[in-house]
């Protein structure tokens, strides 16, 4: 009696995304493996910050006005709470998250060495999970960023251990919990208010399959918009792919950067 072969998780890895991509997955897998050039943080900080192209337009994308209440509930590192406290001018409120103590400590001295006091001083940092968020704290804040925990492919290619555990449960898992973080957000957020989902995957099962299931079973209390791109600086390397419900930047289009899904979001009611 023969055996079934037992796949590697790198087969696994690759079978899976091929399906979904089909050709263009190798096209993906190598923009992937090739290294990235990260984008110098334009503003008024103390020192350079550099981080994904992608992830620079994602959080501008997120409608932030000057005296605004503003949750970044996922934000270590930090890139995307700089770019929102730049926004914010040192006005309003920003609570900046993450439920990890070790990422909490560089989040933290992300925010002390590249921001200038006065744009500072108004940002709390917390470690609060933000699935549970809504339990404490519901109709508070103008805008919400949620920069979700994902499979990050990027990084598990590029790292021979995590490909090598790799299995088909671990989006399904992650999927579960970033439509908690996204139901969380939408009770958190005020009326009128907004909501950038966002993921460095490329798993639609992580994207648009979670703004669709919020949709259904949030009926009439949201709505997705499209960002307003002529009020935020695009670098001419980036094409925005257009999905059923938000965007996509890929590597193997944009010169490297991202993957980088986002999705705009109002509450209606």
């Amino acid at each position: 009696m023969s055996s079934k072969k037992q796949l590697s998780g790198e087969d696994k890895f690759n079978d899976y995304y091929g399906l979904i991509y089909g050709q263009r997955w190798e096209k993906i897998k190598t923009a992937f493996l090739k290294e990235t050039e990260p984008q110098n943080l334009e503003g008024p900080l103390i020192q350079p910050y550099y981080m994904d192209k992608a992830s620079v337009l994602a959080a501008r994308c997120l409608p932030v006005r000057e005296g605004d209440t503003v949750l970044d509930m996922c934000a270590a590192p930090g890139g995307k709470t700089l770019v929102l406290a730049m926004k914010l001018n040192g006005t309003g409120k920003l609570v900046s998250n993450d439920r990890s103590q070790p990422r909490r400590v560089r989040l933290s001295n992300v925010i002390k060495d590249c921001l200038p006091e006065a744009l500072r001083a108004n940002i709390t940092i917390t470690g609060h999970d933000s699935a549970t968020w809504s339990l404490y704290e519901k109709d508070v804040y103008d805008s919400i960023l949620l920069d979700a925990p994902c499979s990050s492919e990027r990084h598990v290619l590029n790292d021979s251990q995590a490909l090598s555990i790799w299995g088909t449960g671990r989006p399904k898992s992650l999927a579960i919990r970033q439509f908690a973080m996204l139901c969380a957000a939408l009770d958190a957020v005020k009326p009128g208010g907004f909501i950038l989902y966002s993921t460095c995957s490329i798993n639609p099962g992580e994207n648009t399959a979670v703004i669709e299931k919020l949709l259904r079973k949030r009926p009439n209390r949201v709505e997705v918009r499209e960002p307003n791109y002529e009020e935020i600086s695009l670098s001419g390397c980036l094409t925005i792919e257009k999905l059923p419900f938000g965007s996509i930047i890929m590597p193997d289009t944009s010169d490297g950067a991202g993957p980088l899904y986002f999705c705009l979001l109002r509450r209606l009611s």
